[in-house]
């Protein structure tokens, strides 16, 4: 029997490769941003896709689906925007709150409610829920207006008649080329799945792990790539290998920061002094909030010369000042670990750690998606019939999960789904069981 799949908070539809390798069919797909959906229906052109606010088209849904299709569903998967609950903004709507001017409930956090909602009333096979680690710690108040943990109200909705857990994984135990911690929750109401559940507790075990694939052995083989005109692209190679042109600043500084450095910590290149103790950048923790620090010197403190860090002439004064930035911006990459977490801002020298290891320029857009894993699967990225945007290949590539994720799981619900699931605790799976 085909094996169905609702969709929801789809944007371009990058995770759901790891679906369609296992042959697993999109029939619906949810998402507010219109772009994003356009890419979606390029390459799932079957999917019957719901443009708008999954609060105003829940209900719509579930009658489409119920409409249409009699045979039980196998699974929903779900990501809920995750800005209200990511770690990198929680120092921001923490200051926001404090001045007044942020709720407390970010109220994007309750869409978990209207996608409760939907799989409470189709009741699919199994369910997949994506987000940011910091999601289970995060309390919303409900439909009754009551304060809950998000992860309770989860089980809560879900009842006696699901079995599952949630875990905090890193994408590079799994053979994605990136450090990219996400919380993933699986629950079924499948009688094996419940079994295995029963057994193991969790849904990714130990022994699955596989050893880091190293940012060299995902990109190193590349054509190499300078930030400077006639240097900065190799089309001929591949047409996403190429990247933006510096300017002559922020070349300097970049041309002299080492590999796993940031160019905040560079030191005098003046051929006459050469001093190499020139204090370095920390961030600054004021009131639990992580703050750059303004008092990095700019000028070695030997020569007076002004260092290759990241500075600019202020307007208002005429005078040079560093610009602000914290501990990971301005950083290079390291060739024999993972990438680090890919965001929409991957393309900015300023960026979290996105500098490459030894060339003097920031990631391609091929090499985030070789780096996202998206490369491993078919994937048009075109919007009638027209290549997108730089900025756009950026924010879904940022905002997407690794489609080898979401092909792990989905392969490891079909075994389980046969008994036949591989491991090394395979066969105490199939003893228990008593097959």
């Amino acid at each position: 029997m085909k094996k169905n799949a609702i969709c929801l908070f789809s944007s371009a539809g990058i995770g759901e490769l790891g679906l369609k390798a296992n042959s697993i069919n999109t029939i619906i797909s949810n998402e507010i941003l219109e772009n994003r959906h356009s890419l979606y229906q390029t390459n799932y052109p079957e999917a019957k896709t719901f443009t708008e606010d999954i609060w105003k088209c829940k209900d719509e849904i579930v009658e489409y689906y119920k409409k249409n299709f009699k045979e039980e569903l196998f699974l929903i998967y779900a990501t809920p925007p995750c800005q209200g609950m990511s770690s990198n903004g929680a120092g921001k709507l923490l200051s926001e709150y404090r001045k007044g001017n942020r709720p407390e409930i970010d109220e994007r956090n309750r869409l978990i409610i209207p996608t409760m909602d939907i799989i409470t009333s189709i009741k699919p096979e199994w369910i997949i829920l994506e987000n940011v680690p910091n999601m289970q710690n995060t309390i919303i108040n409900d439909e009754n207006d009551q304060y809950i943990n998000i992860m309770d109200y989860i089980r809560l909705r879900l009842g006696s008649e699901y079995t599952g857990s949630y875990q905090v994984i890193s994408c590079s135990d799994y053979g994605v080329p990136q450090v990219r911690k996400r919380l993933l929750t699986v629950f079924t109401k499948n009688k094996l799945g419940t079994e295995y559940f029963n057994i193991y507790k969790e849904f990714f075990l130990n022994d699955e792990k596989v050893p880091g694939i190293t940012l060299r052995q995902a990109i190193g083989h590349l054509p190499p790539l300078d930030a400077r005109p006639g240097h900065n692209a190799r089309k001929d190679f591949h047409p996403l290998h190429y990247v933006s042109v510096m300017n002559e600043e922020k070349y300097l500084w970049v041309s002299n920061t080492r590999e796993g450095d940031q160019a905040y910590n560079n030191q005098c290149i003046n051929p006459d002094c050469l001093e190499d103790g020139n204090p370095l950048h920390k961030d600054v923790i004021n009131n639990g909030i992580a703050q750059s620090n303004k008092d990095t010197p700019i000028y070695c403190k030997t020569c007076g010369e002004l260092l290759p860090r990241p500075s600019i002439i202020d307007k208002k004064t005429n005078k040079r000042r560093l610009i602000k930035g914290f501990h990971s911006a301005y950083r290079r990459m390291e060739w024999d670990k993972p990438a680090p977490t890919l965001t929409k801002n991957f393309t900015f020298e300023a960026s979290d750690k996105k500098i490459h290891p030894e060339q003097n320029r920031v990631l391609s857009i091929y090499e985030a998606l070789i780096l996202q894993t998206i490369s491993d699967y078919e994937y048009v990225f075109e919007i009638g019939g027209k290549e997108i945007t730089k900025s756009l290949f950026s924010q879904i590539i940022g905002e997407s999960v690794p489609p080898k994720i979401i092909d792990f799981m989905a392969s490891k619900i079909l075994a389980i789904n046969n008994c036949n699931f591989q491991s090394n605790i395979s066969q105490q799976f199939e003893l228990e069981l008593k097959f």
